[in-house]
């Protein structure tokens, strides 16, 4: 069904348009400012692409962010496609009920105590030193609930606690990871983030303290609602995607949402290991040799895996 009220907002924008069959609108391009309407927008799919300068994507949503539309005509857009999701940041700041075990202690103080010692040697055999143990301020518990746990704190972008990481440092445990109790709906290491630069997404922390640089751990298989809504926010453009191979799916599943939300994605191939075991040199080889995935590689990792 064509919608005259969604050509009407984007025109606001984008100034007059002509149409062209199937849904297609054409505009003058924001980004080239080429003379011509070259840039398309698909009004029934959400699918605009310029054929100068060839910008494009999924989502008019999207468009209308990357080039600074105002906040109420992209909220009308949002809702005309049933895309409706709130820009305006929450009058009260997100809390995180959390705080580090009472029975934290910092690996970088020196002891005697066993579980120092072992926790010492297990980070070791992770290729973690002195110099990741002060950035990341890990530490280990003696004692309580997270006894023989090595403790690995995340702090968001204004260096306040938003979660920790509790990891068994024995082999064979049956609960390898114990979370403290609250959401995972954070974003894990922001400090470190420069939102500007080209962003590495993985699985766990020690696959990001092994990447080192700008790099943010799920948690998991896919971005949290507020790591999603500050990707958004930040106009990040590159991203590289690098979940391990038993979860190829979900590496497809996450690149597909990444480049259908306009972000420039680069899906790696990383040879049956994890980040961790690749090693930093190595794994930064891979980026350095990957190129762009495409729409294409998409359908075919979904048909041959």
């Amino acid at each position: 069904m064509y919608n005259y009220e969604l050509v009407t907002l984007l025109e606001k924008v984008l100034n007059k348009s002509y149409q062209m069959k199937n849904g297609e609108h054409a505009f003058h391009c924001p980004f080239c400012n080429h003379h011509k309407k070259k840039l398309q927008v698909n009004i029934d799919t959400q699918k605009w692409h310029c054929w100068v300068c060839n910008k494009g994507g999924y989502k008019i949503g999207i468009l209308l962010q990357k080039i600074n539309a105002p906040k109420h005509i992209i909220k009308e857009v949002l809702q005309l496609v049933n895309e409706y999701v709130s820009y305006e940041k929450d009058q009260e700041e997100v809390k995180h009920d959390v705080s580090l075990p009472r029975e934290y202690k910092p690996l970088w103080i020196k002891s005697d105590d066993p579980i120092y010692r072992n926790a010492i040697h297990y980070l070791k055999k992770r290729n973690i030193d002195t110099k990741e143990i002060l950035r990341y301020s890990i530490g280990y518990c003696t004692s309580g609930p997270y006894v023989n746990r090595i403790i690995i704190p995340s702090y968001d972008g204004d260096g306040k606690l938003n979660y920790f990481i509790a990891r068994d440092m024995f082999p064979g445990s049956k609960f390898k990871y114990k979370n403290p109790p609250m959401s995972k709906d954070t974003i894990a290491f922001e400090l470190f983030i420069n939102w500007n630069e080209p962003i590495v997404l993985c699985e766990g922390v020690f696959d990001a303290i092994a990447i080192r640089r700008n790099t943010i751990p799920l948690l998991g298989k896919f971005p949290s609602k507020t790591l999603v809504m500050k990707l958004i926010e930040k106009k990040v453009k590159k991203i590289y995607v690098s979940l391990d191979e038993d979860a190829r799916k979900d590496a497809i599943k996450l690149s597909k949402f990444l480049m259908d939300n306009g972000i420039e994605t680069y899906l790696l191939e990383m040879e049956n290991k994890d980040p961790s075991e690749l090693g930093f040199e190595t794994f930064w080889k891979i980026i350095n040799d990957t190129q762009q995935t495409t729409f294409s590689d998409i359908i075919k990792g979904k048909l041959y895996g």
